[in-house]
């Protein structure tokens, strides 16, 4: 997708999830939106450009860390249910309770009982959501085996996402087929009318971000909402008060001041594409770094 069609784009709808959030809390409505796939599929970079302009007291993002040896003990489902939103809010989940149909059951994370559990205990679960109003969508993002094994080189030579890459990451590729079957036994199982599964073609990044969007507006019944315009007052005049001196010693110092003086060979050009420069700052960030430790 052309880089200036992609922007103009995303602004126009990321200004309609602006409109969309305001309905939500207006009308109370509650909104769970799931996003899974492979790893590397682009789930993360998706969510950031949903979430961008939204108000995180309203718009929550949800990735939750690998369950401790207490959450093993819990009910499965446990440990989402207080994640879930109340009126007038909305949850964006980075992977979700789909984990145990996906990476637990491949990698051996749980047991077969478990497993086969989950798989008859999911659709119940969300069917009990859906009753009770809370508006749930679930997106798959798929990309090709070519396509997530260039995206995991380029993360492991970028010093900015190589924490994006774990070693489950790098097993992935190794266990292709079992992540598919795994997939297609979960679909089969838990794409039920009450919350279907949704398939976004994530190969090129931008038109897969684009056409989620526009398919998550298109499944919110969100109307315009009249919002008060807001007036700023005129400033009252002084009273005379006078601010204390300035404590040098805890001011932040002038670290702009301070590059202005040394230069600006080292520093990132503006012309030198997005990928380069993150690569330079870091580059940069660990000399210097490394220069402070001597």
């Amino acid at each position: 997708m052309a880089k200036k069609l992609y922007e103009s784009e995303l602004m126009i709808l990321q200004a309609k999830l602006v409109d969309m959030q305001a309905w939500v809390q207006q009308s109370g409505a509650r909104i769970v939106v799931i996003f899974e796939g492979r790893d590397a599929a682009g789930k993360g970079s998706t969510i950031k450009r949903v979430s961008e302009y939204l108000n995180a007291r309203v718009t929550k993002i949800v990735a939750l860390p690998t369950p401790s040896e207490r959450d093993k003990t819990r009910w499965y489902f446990q440990r989402y249910v207080p994640h879930l939103p109340a009126a007038g809010e909305i949850v964006l989940m980075d992977r979700s309770w789909y984990n145990r149909a996906g990476v637990e059951h491949v990698m051996g994370y749980c047991t077969n009982e478990e497993y086969h559990r989950f798989l008859h205990q999911a659709p119940i679960f969300e069917r009990m959501l859906v009753e009770d109003g809370i508006i749930l969508l679930k997106y798959w993002f798929s990309v090709s085996d070519v396509e997530q094994e260039a995206r995991f080189k380029s993360r492991a030579k970028d010093p900015m996402r190589r924490w994006k890459l774990s070693p489950n990451d790098v097993l992935s590729i190794t266990k292709w087929e079992d992540y598919s079957r795994a997939k297609d036994t979960m679909f089969v199982h838990t794409d039920i009318p009450e919350s279907p599964w949704y398939e976004v073609d994530n190969e090129d990044k931008r038109r897969g971000r684009i056409n989620m969007i526009a398919h998550l507006l298109s499944k919110i019944p969100y109307e315009q909402v009249e919002r008060e315009e807001i007036e700023i007052p005129p400033r009252p005049a002084s009273g005379g008060y006078e601010r204390p001196p300035r404590n040098e010693d805890t001011a932040v110092p002038d670290y702009v001041d301070e590059l202005a003086r040394h230069g600006k060979d080292e520093r990132i050009a503006s012309k030198k594409g997005k990928r380069k420069r993150e690569s330079d700052a870091a580059a940069i960030a660990t000399r210097e770094e490394d220069t402070s430790a001597a």
